[in-house]
């Protein structure tokens, strides 16, 4: 008979946990059972200083009263309303504050649940775009090698990291990649963007000689690549892929759902870097990670495009059940009124430079062979276990858990985004903390 009736928080067989080692886990168990500003509160007790804001998405901190606050609200007074012919006033006011922080010529918001969802909405917004447009040739998609866009197919087949697309098949046709940027030779132990690099984007040109550009819908990057281990694009390579873009008529997508709500000290990458897509992604630190939500902007040029035709006929057969949830919604008001209040969306841009020198002061650190950091993001690079790829980033996750601090591992590299709040004092914390255990026999 199945026991299920009589399981425990202690039993932890059935839960099948995403990019997880889930056999080694579930012999020693970390659990968080608690969490506060910087800080969670393990099952037994301890204090753990958040160095990665969850997984990139805790950008106003933990337990913040004002979003707490929006979601209780919200769930007496109207817990769901479907998105599709009908609508709620929080989902227009939200499109609207978010407008007003996006970059100059972003008009309209798509609601989502996630980032790969995001993903998955903007490459399908750029199909259709050229299909109303009377360019239904373009569907070819342009990806980069090492770029991450969530999980689902349209994701992984643009994305460009091996393992998270070597089991799923042929994924979808029809997509080319660009080279990834990390150029480790020439452009080791840089602080922010790199010299050497900004010519790796004329490779989009090739790629257009190779397929045509007729055929191309978009090329949709992450502007600094979060998941592969903080790869930071070089001076202008971003305005060259945007200026190829507009030169063939092809559509540019940033992927910011790391990037954006603050990350770089500027509400979105698109500002930091002064470039302008046709669309961002987002998710993430829209919400402050507390309740799944997402959103794509989209320029006019786009959004009017579909606007054609009977009035009373669905323009973009696109959508999803909880497009614009009420309660989503009220989080995402409360974080923006958070970031606000607190002037977090431009709070990196002051903690940057200390936090450049506190990261690049593990240089001499054992096994240590790049640092990379931008905004309040930061990458440390370790030298592999030789036959034994990733085992020494993972230990150094293991022991500086066991420590009390969170990072993130990705292949042998230590990536760090903590909270927007995080103070001086809580950096150098953080960042000793990591060198004893870079000193350490891992």
């Amino acid at each position: 008979m199945s026991n299920r009736l009589n399981a425990t928080p202690n039993d932890l067989r059935a839960f099948w946990m995403p990019f997880t080692a889930n056999r080694q886990y579930k012999k020693e168990p970390r659990m968080f059972v608690k969490a506060k500003d910087m800080h969670y509160t393990t099952h037994d007790g301890r204090q753990v200083l958040d160095g990665t804001a969850g997984l990139w998405c805790v950008n106003a901190g933990h337990c913040r009263p004002l979003i707490t606050e929006a979601i209780q609200q919200q769930a007496g007074e109207l817990d769901y309303a479907p998105a599709f012919q009908l609508g709620h006033p929080k989902a227009f006011e939200l499109a609207n504050r978010l407008i007003d922080i996006a970059p100059d010529g972003m008009e309209h918001v798509l609601y989502t649940n996630s980032g790969s969802e995001s993903v998955e909405t903007a490459l399908k917004v750029a199909l259709a775009y050229h299909k109303v447009k009377g360019n239904g040739s373009r569907t070819r998609l342009i990806g980069r090698e090492r770029g991450y866009h969530g999980v689902n197919f349209g994701g992984i087949s643009v994305g460009g990291i091996v393992a998270n697309r070597k089991m799923f098949g042929t994924l979808l046709t029809g997509v080319d990649h660009l080279p990834h940027t990390h150029l480790p030779e020439k452009n080791a132990f840089t602080k922010g963007e790199p010299q050497h690099g900004a010519d790796l984007a004329t490779e989009l040109e090739r790629i257009v000689t190779l397929h045509d550009a007729s055929t191309i819908a978009a090329v949709i990057v992450e502007p600094v690549a979060g998941s592969t281990g903080v790869l930071i694009p070089p001076k202008g390579y971003l305005q060259k892929l945007r200026d190829i873009c507009t030169k063939h008529g092809i559509l540019l997508i940033f992927d910011e759902v790391i990037t954006g709500y603050g990350r770089l000290g500027t509400p979105f990458a698109a500002q930091y870097f002064d470039v302008k897509p046709d669309m961002i992604v987002t998710a993430k630190g829209l919400t402050n990670g507390v309740i799944p939500m997402g959103a794509v902007f989209v320029t006019s040029e786009i959004h009017d495009a579909f606007m054609s035709g009977p009035e009373h006929m669905i323009e973009f057969f696109h959508g999803y059940t909880y497009s614009g949830n009420p309660i989503a919604c009220a989080a995402a008001l409360g974080t923006l009124d958070t970031y606000r209040d607190e002037g977090l969306l431009t709070r990196g841009a002051e903690l940057a430079p200390y936090w450049a020198d506190a990261l690049h002061s593990l240089r001499d650190c054992p096994n240590v062979i790049d640092i990379r950091n931008i905004g309040l993001i930061g990458a440390i690079e370790l030298a592999p276990i030789a036959g034994e790829p990733t085992k020494r980033a993972f230990s150094a996750f293991l022991k500086a858990y066991e420590s009390g601090y969170l990072i993130r591992t990705t292949g042998d590299i230590i990536a760090l985004s903590p909270p927007l709040i995080i103070t001086k004092a809580q950096i150098d914390e953080l960042i000793d903390g990591i060198r004893k255990v870079l000193q350490s026999n891992i």
